[in-house]
């Protein structure tokens, strides 16, 4: 059985005030055709999609009529893409930051709702919690099923200077993530004590950062004979050479 989700208090943020220019890539347009749609979709979620990171099949559902603008969107929050570049690169917490934000085109109303989010990631994992939100009341009333989710109120009367875009002010992973991935990577085998790895994992084999002394014995070797080898093919060429002037 399903927990169900804690009670939250809206904060007085600006998602709570009507706009004050309409028009903008953060705010609904009427009559977009649907390559257009695909194109906000992406910006929305990813910010920004390279082309290996798009979803060709998706697409082409959308395309036909099969699927929702809410389908698709649905479909990109729980694409690859998304997984690797966002969901596992964050905390429960931060993942709802993060999918608040593109989703309800809002911030998060303080810690009551990370927690209480958070909690329905725990119980139910990304898929449940992308459904929760893209069925909520404020979802539906503010994009329904065939709107791109935006950023609400951004521009605001009185204010000098519209906010941040959210994917300004909320990057996709933390520097804690980046500092944990820059410890976690294997170092160099050039680099100091010369540790040799394979696949990310240090050989076993490899005693104090240097291979076995039968492996260093075989290299030597081969070494050897290729330097042997080499002495050879130009000793025989300049002979060659050397016996070609003579005759002529």
């Amino acid at each position: 059985m399903a927990l169900p989700l804690l009670a939250t208090r809206p904060l007085a943020q600006n998602a709570r005030v009507n706009n004050f220019t309409i028009g903008t890539d953060e705010a609904p347009r009427t009559q977009v055709d649907v390559e257009e749609q695909i194109e906000r979709a992406y910006r929305q979620i990813f910010f920004h999609a390279f082309k290996v990171d798009r979803e060709p099949m998706l697409e082409m559902q959308f395309r036909n009529g099969d699927l929702t603008a809410r389908d698709f969107v649905r479909g990109l929050l729980l694409s690859r893409k998304f997984r690797e570049g966002f969901y596992r690169c964050n905390s429960n917490y931060r993942v709802v930051e993060q999918i608040v934000g593109r989703v309800l085109g809002r911030d998060v109303h303080g810690d009551e709702e990370r927690i209480a989010w958070s909690i329905v990631i725990a119980d139910q994992g990304l898929e449940g919690f992308v459904d929760a939100l893209l069925s909520s009341p404020e979802y539906m009333e503010n994009f329904g099923l065939e709107t791109v989710p935006y950023q609400r109120s951004r521009v605001l009367v009185g204010h000098a200077r519209p906010q941040l875009p959210f994917n300004q002010k909320a990057p996709r992973y933390s520097a804690y993530w980046r500092d944990m991935s820059a410890r976690r990577a294997p170092a160099s085998p050039f680099a100091g004590g010369g540790a040799q790895f394979s696949g990310g994992q240090m050989s076993s084999t490899w005693v104090g950062g240097q291979p076995p002394q039968l492996a260093q014995t075989i290299w030597l070797a081969a070494a050897a004979i290729g330097g042997l080898e080499v002495l050879r093919v130009l000793l025989s060429s300049a002979a060659a050479m050397l016996s070609t002037g003579a005759a002529g």
